[in-house]
This record gives structure tokens, sequence and C-alpha cells, in this order.
């Protein structure tokens, strides 16, 4: 069983070259989802610690991109993924998620996270897929991996990581990050 287990294991990393983009979606994911209104407009989204840092460690591996569905909350977001952490943001809607994937990317080149109501249809047609704790149920059931941790509360953090140890190189936390990747660079280093 632990030889079967092993062999699985490095045949994942060896298949790891397939492994070409990693599009999360943002709401529930990067943030917790909940959305802050004054009678006049959607004023903030709160995004979670370290998910841009565990991300950069991806960035050599990866390509990463964003997609949200949040038309009246795209400002929002386009100020933190595409501004602040200078990755591609596109708004898409969430039930032409799929076709908008397969539009650019060919899904078996795929890793996706996401946590709505409809996403799982997404993650059944990639070759990998995650979903934060608190994602909604038919989502979770469809991911291959589940994080411990909740949208927004470093969800993104662990996935990132979970992806480098199971289809690259593990990250290896005796090392200065500033040895292993450029990081972000929002935090002084």
């Amino acid at each position: 069983m632990v030889l079967s287990l092993l062999i699985k294991m490095n045949l994942t990393k060896m298949e790891s070259n397939q492994k070409k983009v990693f599009i999360l979606d943002v709401d529930g994911v990067m943030t917790n989802g909940q959305f802050i209104y004054n009678d006049q407009q959607k004023l903030m989204k709160i995004f979670g610690p370290d998910d841009n840092d565990a991300l950069s460690l991806l960035k050599p591996f990866l390509e990463i991109r964003f997609v949200t569905g949040d038309k009246k909350g795209f400002e929002i977001s386009k100020r933190r993924i595409a501004i602040d952490m200078n990755f591609p943001l596109d708004l898409v809607s969430t039930i032409k998620r799929i076709d908008w994937i397969k539009e650019r990317y060919n899904p078996n080149e795929v890793i996706y996270m996401g946590d709505g109501i409809f996403d799982h249809y997404v993650m059944k047609s990639v070759a990998y897929s995650i979903a934060p704790k608190n994602a909604d149920r038919l989502a979770k059931e469809s991911a291959d991996y589940v994080t411990e941790r909740s949208g927004g509360d470093r969800a993104v953090a662990e996935a990132s990581l979970h992806i480098l140890d199971n289809f690259f190189e593990p990250y290896n936390p005796n090392e200065l990050p500033t040895k292993q990747a450029k990081l972000s660079g929002e935090w002084a280093v």
C-alpha cells in the first residue's frame, strides 16, 4: 500500500509539467466572501494574510491568474489583485467560467481554486481542483483537495504550499524565502 502511494505521488510530480496555470476565484477564496456596503455602494472586501507571499513561491512554476464574477466589487478586487499583487484579473461569470477556461487553456493543464455553488462544474473539468474549508458543499465534494483554512484566512497560502509539495518542489521552511524565490515585495524583507 505504501509503495503504491509513493509511486502515485512520484507519477503526479512527474506529470507536473502538465500543470501550467493556477486560476483562482477571488470572492470566498482570496477573501472571506463577505462584502461591506453602505447605502450608496459596495465599499470593502476582506482579504487575508500570507496568500500573496505564498503565490510568489509558485510564480516560477505556474501562470497565476484570478477571476471574479462580482461586477459591483470589481474595482475593489482589481485594486488588491491586479494593482497591489500584480496578477491578471478577469471578470468572468460564474456560470460561464469553464467555457472561458476552455477558450484560453487546455483544462488538463489547469489547477482551479473556487468555493461557490457553481464552481463544482469547473472542478469536474480541470486537471486539479482545490476548495477552501468554508466552500459550498458541492465545491468541496468535487475538489481534489480541501484546505484546512477558510477563504480569506490563508487558504490560498495553504493551497500554494500544497501545489508545490505535490507537483513541483516542496517549500523548505528551513531556508529563507529570499533564497527560494522572489517574494511579492509587499513586505519589507
